[in-house]
């Protein structure tokens, strides 16, 4: 498998607190990467560094083979990698469908036109709905984004980074704010995006469950240093994680505390 993301020595520095501290990282094409740590470890932070929400204060940041750390997130997202949040960042006030069809329309390169109507472009439409099919929306496409339940609006921020043609998916905390009967169904589409072996995923979850149902190798990030790699089942092993965790992987509390 091909290197597609590489990070060497990332380092920020806020005032005099490192949050993320020499971080040395490689990740193949179309590997399923979770990271881990407890809170103040320092990885959404990393996420921010790889997405280009933030600046590296030292260390450098390669997308195949290219670096882009000084690139913007709106050009990391052209390159290829897309980024979702812990809180849903769609469009309230427009439909399932418009929401799609404008990362779509994005993709294709075609601008906003005033006085073209929608219908023209019936394609575009078209690639939208298989997007939401995808995400198990297409039930909800005409529905204002607004009035979606909090694990809808989740799928559809995931449709949208589909529908952009990202070849990297940065997946921060999916199930964050979500009730329990809402977690079986973005389980469910993050399983079929990994299906398809099209799209490399980098995941941040506290659920140990999903960890180790979904990935292929695990991440452990302890006061801004990359602590441990490996499968879920070797990190679930190791003695000086589950140290790091006051009292092992096996207790989520710990995890969550």
């Amino acid at each position: 498998m091909l290197s597609l993301i590489e990070t060497k020595d990332l380092t920020i520095t806020f005032g005099g607190h490192t949050a993320v501290d020499g971080v040395n990282l490689t990740v193949k094409e179309n590997q399923f990467l979770s990271i881990i740590g407890p809170n103040g470890a320092g990885k959404t932070t990393f996420f921010n560094l790889l997405s280009g929400q933030l600046a590296p204060t030292k260390g450098e940041v390669f997308f195949r083979g290219e670096n882009i750390t000084k690139l913007s997130p709106t050009f990391r997202t052209r390159k290829g990698i897309g980024r979702s949040f812990q809180i849903t960042n769609v469009f309230p006030n427009l439909t399932v469908l418009e929401n799609v069809r404008l990362a779509v329309q994005s993709q294709a390169g075609i601008r906003y036109k005033m006085f073209s109507h929608f219908k023209k472009f019936k394609n575009l439409e078209d690639q939208a709905v298989e997007w939401l099919k995808m995400v198990m929306l297409d039930n909800k496409k005409d529905t204002l984004a607004l009035n979606l339940a909090h694990g809808e609006k989740r799928k559809l921020e995931i449709a949208m980074l589909l529908a952009l043609n990202t070849e990297v998916l940065l997946l921060d905390e999916p199930t964050a704010g979500m009730s329990l009967e809402e977690v079986p169904a973005i389980l469910e589409v993050i399983k079929k995006i990994k299906a398809k072996g099209d799209r490399t995923i980098l995941l941040i979850e506290h659920k140990m469950d999903m960890i180790m149902d979904l990935s292929d190798s695990v991440m452990v990030l302890f006061n801004g240093r990359l602590l441990a790699t490996g499968t879920p089942e070797e990190i679930m092993k190791n003695e000086t994680v589950q140290s790091a965790y006051l009292g092992g992987l096996y207790d989520e509390r710990a995890i969550e505390a």
